[in-house]
């Protein structure tokens, strides 16, 4: 028998997941291993891979199979999961029918050469070297926002490819609430007396050995290292071409052991996504989380909820005084989930504590969508930056590198990116409000070490949804109800309140 659409519709996509499989190991090598030499001919591979990709997700031969699966009589002998299947594609297939193939390939190879642009930028720390790269990113963003289309503002367009369905109109309200807020606590909090040992993270601790002691927590966090590694980058990331073979980087520094550890948490949070999906998903457009704020609510959850727990260093703490004596002797359990939980403005997003963390992403959402909306200029980006770090966090950034120049995703061209980093955080509070209640003694697993249970029951009531539904609907299933900051700043008032004896609000 001649094959059926949906079968011909799955080797097409099937095709074009290869390629992306293939284009996401080019972009992960250029990030680890790629000789700096070789950055022209990447920027050119990648830029014919995305082409290639761009043309047969949009081939009209995809779109006829689409079509057909639409009538009533296709339908019907469907399944349930290959109806997901054709209206998840058919969602693709639409968004990306309305970008030009010249305008996809422009934006790889501009992104891929901004990326080297920006790491010299940042090593000099002047954005001018950066700038004119940045500019025309943002031109072409803006393009890709007309071509798809939008309502109210050209941000909400770009929006769209990481967190479906949300808009600008609607971030601002949450977001002013999280400012309000976070702001009133972390004003309580610096009133407060200060008891804290921040300076335990900051001693000396040995490069391999807080590899390996990374490596051991991914390993009980349940991540498979037989389909997956672990890697170094600049600025640690997540690449998965498929569940089977899943890419983390991270970043370590000899002379801070907390930030070497979370970021690998982090990591490995997003990498048990990628590992979780539902097999009978692989291959097909629903192996993927619904947005990245659900991809993010994991590696919040994993960063924060666990590894900054008390429980957890109940059970991990003596691991690592055993490890790094000289560093860890004479300090407790106790001692050391306090220096982890330290509140204080940071210059630097990814160093920045959970209190402040959300401050971080506003001051960007609200830059990024003024680039795109046409009421900010790249040349005026470091003193705007500066000025509005003072504003939200009280700080001044004293060069480039530890202000604009921080973060890379605006030189991958990720637009629209940073505020679902905000959104994680306000999911990973609910879905870990009603994990703690169906595991009925969650403290108890983490002062055992027992992180498995965790990872099961994300895998089993996250993980495998994977794209059969929205994020604001699997999490209104999950918890009992839709996007919420309230679970997030009663979680925070409890657990900083109690760690600085100051009633939160």
């Amino acid at each position: 028998m001649p094959p059926t659409e949906y079968e011909q519709l799955m080797a097409r996509t099937r095709e074009a997941a290869d390629l992306a499989g293939a284009e996401s190991l080019l972009s992960w090598d250029e990030e680890t291993h790629m000789p700096p030499k070789g950055l022209a001919m990447r920027a050119r591979q990648l830029a014919t891979l995305s082409g290639l990709i761009h043309a047969k997700r949009t081939d009209k031969a995809v779109g006829r199979l689409l079509t057909a699966l639409r009538r009533k009589t296709l339908q019907a002998r469907l399944s349930p999961l290959e109806q997901a299947v054709a209206r998840e594609t058919r969602y693709d297939y639409d968004r990306a029918a309305k970008l030009p193939e010249s305008l996809v390939r422009e934006l790889a190879e501009t992104t891929a050469l901004a990326v080297e642009a920006w790491r010299q930028a940042r090593a000099e720390s002047r954005l001018r070297h950066f700038a004119p790269h940045l500019k025309k990113i943002v031109d072409l963003q803006r393009r890709k926002a007309e071509a798809y289309g939008y309502e109210d503002s050209p941000y909400d367009a770009l929006l769209e490819d990481y967190e479906r369905g949300m808009t600008a109109a609607r971030l601002r309200p949450i977001f002013a609430t999280l400012r309000e807020r976070l702001s009133r606590m972390v004003r309580q909090i610096a009133e407060a007396p200060d008891g804290s040992a921040r300076d335990l993270l900051e001693r000396h601790y040995d490069f391999q050995k807080q590899w390996d002691f990374g490596l051991r927590v991914l390993a009980d966090m349940g991540f498979d290292l037989d389909a997956g590694r672990q890697d170094r980058s600049a600025h640690p990331f997540t690449s998965g071409t498929h569940p089977l073979d899943v890419r983390l980087t991270t970043r370590i520094n000899e002379n801070d052991f907390a930030a070497g550890l979370f970021s690998t948490m982090h990591e490995g949070g997003h990498g048990l996504y990628e590992q979780g999906f539902h097999p009978d998903h692989w291959d097909t457009v629903l192996a993927a989380a619904p947005s990245l704020g659900a991809h993010e609510s994991q590696s919040r959850l994993w960063e924060n909820l666990v590894g900054r727990s008390r429980a957890f260093w109940r059970h991990y703490f003596p691991a690592a005084r055993e490890t790094f004596p000289d560093a860890l002797g004479g300090a407790t359990a106790e001692d050391f989930y306090r220096a982890v939980n330290v509140v204080r403005p940071s210059l630097i997003r990814v160093e920045a504590d959970e209190t402040t963390y959300s401050l971080h992403i506003i001051l960007r959402f609200e830059i990024e969508a003024g680039l795109i909306e046409g009421s900010i200029e790249v040349d005026d980006l470091p003193a705007l930056w500066n000025a509005r770090m003072v504003e939200l966090l009280g700080l001044e950034p004293p060069d480039d590198a530890r202000g604009v120049l921080q973060d890379i995703h605006w030189a991958h061209g990720l637009i629209g990116y940073f505020p679902t980093y905000a959104l994680g955080n306000l999911y990973a509070a609910q879905i870990f409000r009603r994990l703690s209640e169906e595991l009925s003694d969650v403290e108890t697993l983490l002062e055992l070490g027992q992180l498995l249970p965790i990872r099961d029951w994300l895998n089993l009531n996250i993980h495998q949804v994977g794209r059969t539904k929205t994020t604001e609907r699997m999490v209104a299933d999950v918890c009992g109800e839709g996007l919420s900051a309230e679970p997030f700043l009663q979680a925070l008032a409890r657990k900083f309140g109690d760690i600085y004896e100051v009633e939160l609000d």
